[in-house]
């Protein structure tokens, strides 16, 4: 039978498909595993992070000057309308919404994505650092910065043991080494370390930051914003259970409106002092409040003071007073006899002054005209001026202060239509200006009115001014993550301290008996093999950072080390022989 010979493998023709799969591995390593390997070393870099946090800083700027449009959406659109195609331009940039634009959560992201990966292995090394031993004594002490010799009494064991127990603080290792042909009669080395806080403060620091930016962001997510105009006269209130409830309400992303925090407050007075220049110097609410089912209990409502940068904290809530003015107070008297008394919010037109224009409408009372038609050309609007402190030029009304000696208001008195009916949203502040255009609302007087005056129409209707009310603009804040806000900044800072304040050193001692001629003290005649030991000691010291350097001293703390004249600690250590 014939002999059966295998074949070697190495000497068979490769296939086509078996030659070009070597050639596609390393294509793919070389096009897309080492681009994305380099990327990501790029991305993890300190020097990046610090940039992208430049970065950071430097997007929220726009914010910070810029009016945006979840605080106030109108001052937003005519900022945008004043400035034409460049207010366009700046609105499609996502600069007026510049906290939730694209391209700022794209460098809040990468922030993120960077302090992990910059963190994660600074912090294994840290960790395997802290278990390793001192670094051994260089061959050439003298070449260092700082560096001693001096020759003491004494063994190289008895100085190092001495050496080592005065290096409280330190982490160090004693280490007697084999004679050789540099120290033929061997040598003690001791090494030691210390300020391994410089790191770990390193670490702390930039791992609050990570937790600052993560406590953000997730306030942003559960967190939400509601303000809300309310009369100070101990009647007009608000729960806090519906969004429904608010002029203007902003919600983060897992904000739904149904789980709001439940409490109730009424702004009982408030009162506002201002500076010679028309300045406001303070402002101060007296709010009362209660949380939860407490609410319905008239006695459970508590009352406190809440003034600028004093907010009201309630159920985890913040309540803040932002602004005020004046709500004045009109009755309109029918034909018949019938009133019908508001008293409506006016904004402030001139802050130094307080000088405010407002409008209201007045529904006619109900059974004084049966046809509808003629009801609705019934109605009654006003639109005007108040002003705390009244001056007049004329006729023309304005405000001498802000301060309220001499209320008075200059009002249109309109008739007709007033849109109460159509169901559609209005402006609170001004009428509609297409009825007056079209004539379905038409002004019947015009005229300027003082604390109990009044005003007649040709049908009877008397307008009269009652006097005014002020009102506050209050925000409720909720941010379910502001404490760990405060305690990672806390953190932050305290991480710094440790960073900038701690010194990371080594110093080295090597020990080398003296010369036979150096030893001293023979205590008897040529036959006595009693003699006074001696040793070389060679110290150096090093700082880790150029910036921490030494500092004055180092020749005075070296010889302390191997003064006789110090108390060495009970505690020894076991010295390791290599």
């Amino acid at each position: 039978m014939a002999d059966v010979t295998d074949t070697d493998v190495a000497d068979r023709p490769r296939s086509e498909a078996e030659s070009s799969s070597p050639r596609k591995a390393h294509w793919a390593r070389r096009r897309i595993l080492w681009p994305l390997r380099n990327l990501w070393r790029s991305l993890t870099s300190m020097r990046t992070a610090l940039l992208l946090l430049f970065l950071l800083a430097l997007a929220a700027i726009p914010g910070a000057l810029l009016p945006q449009r979840d605080l106030n959406e109108q001052k937003t659109l005519e900022y945008i309308a004043e400035r034409g195609k460049l207010g366009t331009l700046m609105d499609r940039l996502q600069l007026f919404d510049v906290f939730s634009s694209a391209w700022f959560t794209a460098i809040y992201v990468l922030l993120f994505v960077s302090l992990v990966g910059c963190l994660t292995p600074r912090m294994v090394e840290h960790f395997k650092s802290l278990r390793a031993r001192p670094v051994a004594a260089p061959r050439n002490l003298s070449r260092l910065p700082r560096h001693i010799t001096r020759t003491v009494d004494g063994t190289p064991e008895e100085i190092a043991e001495r050496i080592d127990s005065r290096l409280r603080g330190w982490r160090s290792e004693v280490v007697a080494r084999e004679p050789s042909k540099a120290y033929p009669d061997g040598c003690v080395e001791v090494s030691a370390e210390k300020g391994y806080l410089r790191e770990f403060g390193n670490l702390v620091f930039h791992f609050a930051l990570l937790a600052l930016l993560v406590s953000i962001a997730v306030g942003k997510l559960y967190g939400y914003e509601g303000t809300r105009s309310l009369v100070a006269d101990g009647e007009q209130g608000m729960c806090n259970t519906s969004t429904a409830v608010y002029d203007s309400f902003r919600a983060g992303n897992l904000v739904d409106g149904t789980d709001l925090s439940k409490f109730c407050f009424r702004v009982d007075d408030f009162s506002a002092t201002f500076l010679p220049s028309g300045q406001p110097d303070m402002y101060d609410a007296t709010i009362s409040y209660a949380e939860g089912d407490a609410v319905r209990d008239p006695a459970a409502w508590t009352t406190t003071s809440v003034k600028v940068n004093e907010p009201l904290r309630v159920a985890g809530d913040r309540v803040y007073v932002l602004g005020n003015g004046f709500a004045p107070t009109f009755t309109v008297t029918f034909p018949n006899g019938e009133k019908r008394t508001q008293t409506t919010p006016f904004v402030p037109d001139e802050l130094q002054t307080m000088l405010s224009s407002g409008a209201m409408r007045f529904d006619t009372p109900a059974g004084l005209y049966p046809d509808a038609d003629e009801r609705r050309k019934n109605q009654i609007a006003l639109e005007g001026l108040f002003a705390p402190d009244a001056l007049y030029h004329g006729t023309l009304l304005t405000s001498a202060s802000p301060e309220p000696r001499d209320p008075a208001v200059a009002i249109r008195i309109f008739k007709g239509d007033t849109g109460l009916d159509t169901g559609k949203p209005q402006n609170a502040y001004s009428l509609d200006q297409d009825l007056i255009e079209q004539g379905r609302l038409q002004r019947q007087a015009q005229v300027n009115l003082a604390v109990g005056q009044s005003h007649t129409l040709a049908d009877g209707t008397t307008v009269t001014f009652d006097g005014y009310q002020r009102w506050v603009s209050v925000q409720v804040s909720h941010d379910s993550a502001q404490i760990w806000v405060l305690v990672s900044a806390v953190v932050m800072l305290g991480g710094l301290l440790v960073s900038l304040l701690v010194r990371r050193r080594r110093i080295w001692a090597r020990l080398v008996p003296a010369p036979a001629g150096e030893s001293a003290g023979q205590a008897g005649g040529p036959d006595s093999a009693e003699e006074k030991r001696r040793t070389v000691v060679e110290i150096a010291g090093l700082a880790r950072t150029d910036q921490a350097g030494w500092g004055e001293g180092f020749d005075e703390q070296a010889a302390a080390l191997v003064a006789d004249d110090a108390d060495p600690s009970s505690s020894r250590r076991t010295t390791r022989r290599l």
